[in-house]
């Protein structure tokens, strides 16, 4: 899953941490029709889960019609095709005939529906712990941390392309915000504000991780993102917050940019704090 693909997901389906939490399996009893026709899923956050228990079934059970859905579901199908239109309309499920083996009978084949690649990339698919287990391979075969070290500079240097293009187009004191801006096309939904002493600088806030989990085990990732910031930026940096520790959003502070410091080392990055 590219990081692009995260931004997608967070931006069009509402109830994303519940799918990657699978918290739509808490809620099966949930979102049933009431004698009087009135769904039950119009209260609170029924609607939300309900839409996610639809998109789960889906995953759970394969391409699946209406008709299917409905009843595996315990709704009409009129309150799945309402669903369903939402999900279409956020591309987490497509339309699309159903595939006949053997003999085709008359008639048009049924329609069912599908998740997209967006759609199966919201559910827990182990992503983490793939890269997890990739990177403590990498650790105990190719030389301990500081082969880790090498691959997370490598990395973030390989996504560093854009993010220099889209500093060196604006003038020094719009370069924390157009950084801002590059992260969040990658799914970091960062925002650049002033520092509580805004003569002193910027903070560099990113509200999402795509790494964070990995980033736990492994905060070279976080040091080699900081360390590509102050390259970046021409200046040193600090990190002030992270969310793999914990934090509710990773923060860098970015001090007043000089004219005469843009090939700061990035040696004098700020360590992600333990």
């Amino acid at each position: 899953m590219t990081q692009g693909t995260v931004e997608r997901i967070g931006r069009g389906l509402p109830g994303f941490e519940e799918l990657r939490n699978n918290g739509v399996v808490k809620n099966v009893g949930e979102a049933r029709e009431t004698p009087t026709g009135a769904p039950q899923e119009e209260l609170a956050t029924g609607e939300r889960s309900t839409r996610n228990r639809v998109a789960r079934s889906i995953l759970d059970h394969g391409p699946s019609t209406v008709a299917e859905l409905a009843g595996r579901l315990g709704l009409t199908q009129a309150a799945v095709r309402r669903h369903l239109d939402a999900l279409v309309a956020d591309d987490v499920v497509e339309a699309r005939e159903q595939r006949v083996y053997g003999t085709r009978t008359r008639g048009r084949p049924a329609k069912v529906f599908a998740l997209t690649d967006c759609g199966r990339d919201a559910f827990d698919q182990s992503y983490d712990k793939l890269a997890a287990d990739a990177l403590k391979w990498i650790a105990e075969r190719e030389g301990g941390s500081e082969a880790v070290a090498a691959f997370a500079r490598a990395r973030i240097a390989a996504q560093a392309s854009a993010y220099r293009k889209a500093i060196e187009a604006v003038s020094p004191d719009q370069r924390t915000a157009a950084l801002a801006k590059a992260l969040s096309v990658d799914g970091y939904a960062a925002t650049a504000r002033s520092a509580p002493l805004p003569q002193q600088g910027e903070q560099l806030c990113q509200h999402h991780c795509p790494v964070a989990h990995v980033a736990e085990q492994f905060p070279q990732l976080c040091e080699a993102e900081t360390e590509i910031f102050a390259e970046l930026l021409g200046t040193h940096v600090q990190r002030l917050a992270t969310i793999a520790h914990g934090d509710g959003v990773c923060t860098t502070f970015i001090p007043k940019i000089s004219h005469t410091t843009h090939n700061a080392p990035a040696s004098t990055a700020g360590r992600n704090p333990a």
